[in-house]
């Protein structure tokens, strides 16, 4: 009678990470991702190229400088649900027109800031009712944030904003149209970029370097290299000299492909973003960036207690200052009206204290006079 064979399977333990890939693959995922930048640098254009889909139509600019009395950055939440191999993600991109349009920016930056941080709050919020099966979660990801290529160096707006979101989000500085600069122009403007992020000590998102799989880590550090991504963006097909159809700009001296790692780093962008990192991207946000919100605000709030709303809306900001200098104007007007009614109060004043005066040197000089004639009038009687 022979023995039982042993088994070689073990008890289970390795089926779990089949187990929450079923577990994964049926309830799927959500990611949210902002885009933020100037209006004209293809935002709109790259979220539809990353996602192979027309997420937003393009925008309408002819209408631009209307809205420049607003002055005020507005947040828009595009929500979509792709599919992919029987796998599906609910995706939010969060956009944010109006920034950096004006001539003044002051203050552009807090409608995308208070955003990132009222979605932490909410989510804190619902994690602290007694019931929570359904908790709605738009918080951000990770924030695309587009550079203009000058081909100088960052502007004081684009570090001023980038500070405040490095850290509160997982930050991804991009180079907009990236087929208007040659390759050594390209070259320069990254590098600049970079001393100005270190100079300025900007938290970008680095993708972590796993020890343990050697192409995963040289992959990540070839993301991290390449940052800031320089990007094309285009959702046409476009014909090529050798007769391949790409999506890409077709110039007078060829065409610029998107997905060709010679022109622009999208393919590297695509990876980091879905391929290979959107998961830690979520994790990131889930255990650092929102840990730390919550670990802020409870160290400084009680429990259950609403947050306190700082009024910081540049639009209401400059209201406050018009109310504020008509109020003033208005003071001076009433001022300068108190001191001419004062001034002629003091000439009257002045005029019937004369005329008083003058009027009490008459009542002496007559009492004088009739003084004198009394006086005269007894000396008459007396020599009779």
């Amino acid at each position: 009678m022979s023995s039982p064979a042993p088994t070689s399977d073990g008890i289970g333990i390795a089926n779990l990470p089949n187990q929450r890939h079923k577990i994964v693959a049926k309830h799927g995922a959500h990611f949210t991702m902002m885009v933020v930048g100037e209006s004209g640098l293809g935002k709109t254009t790259l979220v539809n190229t990353l996602f192979t889909t027309e997420l937003s139509s393009a925008k309408n600019y002819s209408r631009r400088h209307h809205k420049q009395l607003d002055k005020l950055t507005e947040v828009e939440i595009i929500k979509a649900e792709l599919e992919e191999k029987q796998f599906k993600v609910k995706l939010s991109v969060i956009d944010t027109p109006g920034f950096g349009d004006y001539v003044n920016n002051r203050d552009s930056w807090s409608p995308i800031v208070d955003f990132i941080d009222d979605q932490h709050e909410a989510y804190m919020r619902q994690e602290q009712q007694p019931q929570r099966e359904e908790k709605t979660d738009l918080r951000v990801h990770c924030c695309l944030h587009f550079i203009r290529p000058t081909g100088h160096t960052l502007k004081p707006l684009d570090i001023e904003i980038m500070k405040r979101l490095g850290t509160r989000v997982n930050l991804i500085p991009v180079i907009a149209k990236a087929d208007t600069l040659t390759q050594n122009d390209l070259f320069v403007f990254k590098q600049r970029i970079r001393e100005v992020i270190a100079a300025q000590g900007i938290r970008i998102y680095q993708p972590p370097v796993e020890t343990d799989d050697e192409a995963a880590a040289e992959h990540a550090r070839m993301l991290t290299d390449a940052m800031p991504f320089s990007i094309i963006g285009s959702t046409e097909d476009v014909q090529t000299s050798d007769g391949r159809t790409v999506k890409g700009r077709e110039y007078l001296w060829g065409v610029a492909e998107v997905e060709n790692e010679n022109h622009c780093d999208f393919r590297k962008l695509r990876s980091l973003l879905i391929r290979t990192h959107m998961l830690d991207l979520i994790s990131t946000t889930e255990e650092l960036h929102y840990e730390n919100y919550r670990q802020q605000q409870m160290e400084t709030r009680k429990f259950g207690e609403p947050k306190v709303k700082k009024v910081d809306n540049p639009k209401f900001k400059d209201e406050e200052e018009q109310l504020r200098k008509r109020f003033t104007e208005q003071v001076k007007a009433e001022e300068a009206r108190f001191r001419q009614w004062e001034q002629h109060l003091i000439a009257e004043r002045d005029r019937l204290n004369k005329d008083l005066e003058m009027a009490h040197s008459a009542i002496k000089q007559l009492e004088s006079e009739l003084d004198n004639l009394q006086t005269g009038y007894g000396r008459g009687s007396a020599r009779r």
